[in-house]
C-alpha cells in the first residue's frame, strides 16, 4: 500500500468542479493581477480571521517581506524570531538588512519559548532599543503562547508579526478570549502554497491586520509603492496576488474548517493508537485538539533516519521539518552563533518526523502506517 505525505489529486477531485467555475469566471473577466477575486478572497479571508484587513500577496515568503517592510524595517535593526522553522522566516529579515536574533523553542510545542524571550530581554537591555519587531511562528498548525509574547512586546514597544504560514484558522484561548492565528499580533502572515491546509495552485500569501494605516502601507508597497498610479512616495516591490489563485482559494476557502476538522480526527487515531508506544512521543496539544489544525503530525522519536528508511521501503512516506535549524546554516555563520547555542532546536532538528496526516487519508492507511511504525520499534 503506498502512502503519500500528501495526495493533492484526491483533494482536489473532492472539489474540481468548484474549482473549475471559479477559475472559469477569471478568464471570462480577463482581471487577472488583483481585481474582483482578489478582493472577494481577501474580504473572506478578513472575516474568517476577524480582522479588518487583508491583503494578498505573492506568496508566505513576500507577506513576511512585506510586513516587515510596513513596520519600516531596516539595516542594523533587530528582528527576534525562532532558529526552527522555515528558512523564509528569517531569510526575510536579512534581506531588508536587519538581523534575525534567535531564541530557542519550547520542546513540547516546538514554538518560540516565552521564557527563553523574556531571559533575552532581561539579558540584552542595551541592545533591545533596536529590536524592531519579533516573530512567533505558529508551527505545524499550532499557534505560539501568544499571551506573554504580546506582553513582552508591549513593555518594550515593539511590533509582533505573527509567522501563520502553516496556521490558519489555527486559535488560541487567552483572557477568556478565543483568537484566530494571525489576528494578535500587529500583522499576520499565511502562506497558500499548495501543500497548505489552505492550499492554491502554486505561490500565494496573505498579510492580515487590524491597523487602517499598516494596511494601506501593504497595498501601496505590494505594487512597487505606487500611489496614485507612477506616483512613489515608497519603495515597494511586485507583491501581487494573481487573481487565479484568489479564484481557486475561494473554492476551498469554505471547505477549510472541515478539512481541519478531518485532519484533528486523524490526529486523535494517531494518538490512541501510539498511546503505549514508549518509543515515541506524539504530537503536545497546547490547548484544546479543536483548536490545532495539523498541518503537519510530527512525532518525536528515537532512531528517527533507521525508521524512515523502514517506512520508505513499505512506501509510507515521511518528512524531516527542519534538520537545520537557522543558526546551523552557512548563510547565518556571521551571526556567530555556535553547536549548542539554541538546544531544544537542535534537538528537535535531529529527532522528529512528520507523517501523512492529510483529510483523504483512509483508515487503511492510517492503520498500515501505525503498523509498520510499531513493527519497526518491537
Amino acid at each position: 500500500m503506498q502512502v503519500p505525505l500528501l495526495d493533492l489529486r484526491a483533494h482536489y477531485d473532492r472539489i474540481d468542479s468548484e474549482v473549475q467555475r471559479q477559475v472559469q469566471e477569471v478568464f471570462q473577466s480577463c482581471h487577472f493581477v488583483n481585481g474582483p477575486k482578489v478582493a472577494k478572497f481577501e474580504a473572506a479571508v478578513a472575516e474568517y480571521v476577524g480582522v479588518e484587513h487583508a491583503v494578498g500577496v505573492s506568496s508566505g515568503t513576500d507577506a513576511l517581506l512585506i510586513s516587515l517592510m510596513a513596520l519600516g524595517v531596516r539595516r542594523d535593526d533587530l528582528v527576534i524570531t525562532t532558529p526552527y522553522s522555515f528558512f523564509a522566516t528569517a531569510g526575510a529579515v536579512s534581506r531588508l538588512g536587519a538581523t534575525p536574533v534567535f531564541v530557542d523553542i519550547d520542546p513540547l510545542t516546538y514554538n518560540i519559548d516565552p521564557d527563553q524571550l523574556r531571559r533575552w530581554f532581561e539579558n540584552n537591555a542595551a541592545r533591545a532599543s533596536q529590536v524592531k519587531a519579533i516573530i512567533p511562528v505558529h508551527l505545524y498548525g499550532q499557534c505560539a503562547d501568544m499571551s506573554p509574547i504580546l506582553q513582552i512586546a508591549a513593555q518594550h514597544n515593539i511590533a509582533v508579526v505573527e509567522d501563520a504560514a502553516q496556521s490558519i484558522g489555527s486559535q488560541y484561548e487567552h483572557g477568556g478570549q478565543v483568537s484566530s492565528a494571525g489576528s494578535m499580533g500587529e500583522l499576520g502572515c499565511f502562506s497558500f502554497f499548495p501543500s497548505k491546509n489552505l492550499g492554491g495552485a502554486g505561490d500565494g500569501g496573505m498579510v492580515v491586520t487590524r491597523n487602517d494605516e499598516i494596511a494601506e502601507r501593504l497595498r501601496r508597497l505590494r505594487n512597487h509603492g505606487s500611489f496614485p498610479k507612477y506616483h512613489h512616495e515608497l519603495i515597494g516591490g511586485n507583491f501581487r496576488l494573481d487573481a487565479l489563485q484568489a479564484a481557486v482559494l475561494l473554492a476551498k476557502l469554505p471547505h477549510l474548517d472541515t478539512w481541519h476538522s478531518e485532519r484533528q480526527a486523524n490526529a486523535q487515531y494517531y494518538d490512541e493508537r501510539f498511546s503505549e508506544l514508549k518509543a515515541i512521543t506524539r504530537p503536545h496539544v497546547a490547548q484544546q485538539r479543536s483548536y490545532h489544525i495539523y498541518n503537519q503530525y510530527v512525532l518525536r522519536v528515537s532512531r528517527r533516519d533507521d525508521l524512515r528508511k523502514h517506512l520508505a521501503n513499505r512506501e509510507i512516506a515521511s518528512e524531516v521539518y527542519y534538520p537545520v535549524p537557522f543558526h546551523q546554516q552557512v548563510c547565518f555563520e556571521s551571526l556567530g552563533y555556535s553547536d549548542g547555542a539554541f538546544p531544544q532546536a537542535e534537538s528537535a532538528a535531529t529527532g522528529t518526523v512528520a507523517i501523512p496526516i492529510y483529510p483523504e487519508l483512509t483508515d487503511q492507511m492510517q492503520s498500515f502506517v501505525v503498523e509498520s511504525i510499531k513493527e519497526f520499534y518491537a
